[in-house]
């Protein structure tokens, strides 16, 4: 009777009512300092191909560091950019366009809630990892899948690797002499001139997988962030 009464009770309804505004109160305040953490300084991400192989491989996860204060405090009249030729970093292709708010604020939280493994926009409109090859104002050539940049202050070609701040081992495929130059993800490319905020983007597997060979250049803008450390696996453990 006792307990009939404690789950009828004006009292106890209100008591319960009580805590439930605060474990909600306390979820959209996780939600909120989340979102605004991963916005704007870290979060993490998890590798769903093998596009970065060998040295990236699916089922890796990573702490990512956000270069969004950064692109928004920088003066983009000198050109002075977050990353460097060599990094790993989040290419976000739809940076910068126009989203439904009302969708973009459910996609937040579908994302919250699934532990980034679901979203509402399409797989083309998600983040892509890549290894930044190009600046803005080099001269970039591909030769048999091997990157050539000639930085826009130097005044000699140098290979990818020599411009690199890290050591990165590209899986460059072996293809047969009937092999047609003009199809995606060609070995070769004519020399292209980066323009002012542009920059260029390639998978480390350069056998079957979109980059800037396919995409053209990308807005410096677009790169959003640094994948930073992996801590998974184990095995692997290390800062990137």
């Amino acid at each position: 009777m006792a307990n009939r009464w404690r789950q009828y009770s004006y009292q106890a309804q209100k008591s319960h009512l009580r805590r439930m505004r605060i474990i909600l109160a306390w979820v959209f305040g996780f939600f909120v300092v989340h979102t605004i953490i991963s916005g704007l300084f870290i979060s993490n991400r998890v590798v769903e191909n093998n596009t970065m192989n060998p040295g990236i491989l699916e089922g890796d996860r990573f702490i990512c560091t956000s270069f969004a204060l950064q692109h928004m405090f920088r003066d983009r009249n000198e050109g002075h950019l977050p990353f460097r030729r060599g990094q790993v970093v989040l290419v976000n292709r739809a940076a910068g366009s126009v989203r439904p708010l009302v969708k973009t604020v459910f996609d937040w939280l579908v994302r919250f809630f699934t532990l980034q493994r679901i979203s509402l926009f399409p797989p083309e409109d998600t983040v892509f990892v890549k290894r930044v090859i190009g600046l803005p104002g080099d001269t970039v050539t591909v030769t048999n899948f091997v990157v050539r940049v000639k930085p826009a202050d130097g005044n000699y070609n140098m290979t990818e690797f020599e411009l690199a701040e890290r050591d990165y081992v590209p899986e460059l495929p072996q293809v047969s002499l009937q092999w047609d130059e003009s199809i995606p993800f060609s070995g070769s490319m004519d020399s292209i001139v980066l323009k002012a905020e542009e920059c260029f983007v390639l998978s480390d597997d350069r056998s079957i997988s979109n980059d800037s060979r396919t995409w053209g250049a990308v807005a410096a803008d677009s790169i959003t962030g640094r994948v930073w450390f992996r801590y998974w696996p184990f095995t692997r453990l290390g800062q990137l």
